[in-house]
């Protein structure tokens, strides 16, 4: 409409020449003027040219030349502020359609790297959810007030016919889908979060078991270990006649048709020493026991066959005592301190030893693993009990009861973590073989 009137003047201003019909012929030299009249005005027609004012004042030739200038001017300016609107909005379409055209991670990321200048999009989130989460808000938030920004600025520059409703519609629509594609992937971000924190969970105890089990084995470890130098040197202190105080073998015995038993003690009761020690099986109490019972010798049981042993070891002092036996013919030896003082058959000829009883220190045992009678309990010092599956050679027992070799039990071997106590009995560091040696 602008441009329309700015013509029209421009004619009105050339058009002195050329008189409309039913007029009459100006006279040379004159011009004439058309202005608005309104419709209550006195007289109708053309008024009289005006007269010249006085002043410098521009003549109306020249006001007019200059109001169309000012009109031609806004219209340029306005056309111009219409241009950069539709060029923000077509940039803003572009980058709709960019993020509606891709998938997933890809769109999400272009549309925050065009509009949030972020350093990291959306193909390339942060590791924490709660991150990514405040991120998509914040872009979001941004596009809306992006968009109402532009809505404001239309509405103060340009006229509706210049932003047709489809547009705005369409842009309203492209919004919405953008929205809801990031409430999707929001709710992405959330399922993974939970996933991540239930793996998470698992593995923590996953690795807490682990870590218990390597404390306890360590534990075990430093029990048996710490308080001696070495596994096998320490005592079984067994000071009362109870029946309570006691140690116990871990192991158990396989089946045996030898076997050679040997240990240090040092007995401090009288009379007799007691009960040094046991093995039980199901169905035999005394499947192998060595015995003093008051002032009667001291005594081996093989399957609850009795054989007396020519010992003498309750004079409180430290000895090294060694028994054989064979179930071929149930032949037994007896050493103490290196020296073989008896010898005999027949006891429990062809018997195996059961497998799978308990081994108890100090204690005869009534049951499998119980039943002790404190007047058969030994009391006293114990150490090296030692239990290999053959029939030792002398020569082996007297190098063992001297100090010149160290030959641990190959089916029980005296280390401290194979050893427990119970009911009072400790465990300390023993003398040194040689020590024990001169206490004879």
């Amino acid at each position: 409409m602008l441009l329309v009137a700015a013509g029209l003047l421009l004619a009105v201003a050339a058009g002195g020449r050329g008189s409309p019909a039913g007029e009459q012929e100006s006279p040379p030299g004159s011009r004439f003027v058309c202005t608005s009249v309104p419709l209550d005005a006195a007289g109708a027609g053309c008024p009289l040219p005006p007269v010249p004012m006085q002043g410098g004042a521009l003549p109306p030739e020249e006001e007019l030349k200059a109001t169309v200038l000012q009109l031609r001017e806004t219209v340029l300016q306005q056309k111009e502020t219409i241009g950069s609107q539709r060029e923000a909005i077509r940039e803003l379409t572009g980058k709709l359609s960019r993020c509606e055209g891709a998938d997933g991670k890809s769109a999400a990321g272009a549309w925050k790297n065009e509009v949030g200048k972020g350093k990291d999009t959306m193909g390339d989130l942060p590791r924490d959810p709660a991150q990514v989460i405040d991120q998509l808000s914040r872009t979001m938030q941004t596009l809306k007030d992006r968009l109402e920004s532009l809505e404001h600025q239309l509405r103060a520059n340009v006229s509706y016919a210049a932003l047709p409703s489809d547009l705005r519609e369409m842009l309203q629509r492209r919004l919405g889908d953008l929205e809801r594609q990031l409430l999707s992937k929001v709710a992405e971000l959330e399922d993974e979060k939970s996933l991540l924190h239930n793996e998470t969970s698992a593995h923590r105890q996953k690795t807490e078991t682990a870590l218990n089990a390597l404390l306890e084995r360590v534990s075990e470890l430093e029990k048996g270990n710490s308080a001696f130098k070495s596994p096998d040197e320490f005592k079984v202190s067994l000071p009362l006649r109870t029946n309570y105080l006691y140690g116990k073998i871990k192991k158990t015995l396989p089946e045996l048709y030898a076997f050679t038993v040997c240990l240090w003690l040092r007995s401090s009761a009288s009379p007799g020493i007691g009960t040094p020690f046991s093995y039980a099986v199901p169905g035999q109490a005394n499947e192998i026991v060595l015995i003093e019972w008051g002032n009667n010798p001291i005594e081996l049981l093989i399957n609850d066959k009795v054989a007396q042993l020519p010992l003498f070891i309750s004079d409180g002092k430290w000895h090294h005592i060694c028994i054989t036996w064979t179930t071929r013919d149930g032949m037994w030896e007896a050493f103490q301190d290196g020296e073989k003082l008896g010898t005999g058959e027949n006891l429990a000829p062809w018997h195996p030893i059961k497998p799978g009883g308990v081994l108890i220190l100090g204690q005869e045992q009534d049951t499998v693993g119980g039943r002790f009678d404190a007047t058969q309990a030994f009391v006293g010092e114990m150490s090296q009990f030692n239990i290999w599956d053959r029939v030792l050679k002398a020569e082996d027992i007297m190098n063992i009861a001297n100090c010149s070799i160290n030959m641990p039990g190959n089916i029980i071997p005296w280390v401290d973590n194979n050893v427990d106590v119970f009911g009072g009995a400790t465990k300390w560091p023993v003398e040194t073989c040689e020590e024990r040696l001169l206490d004879l």
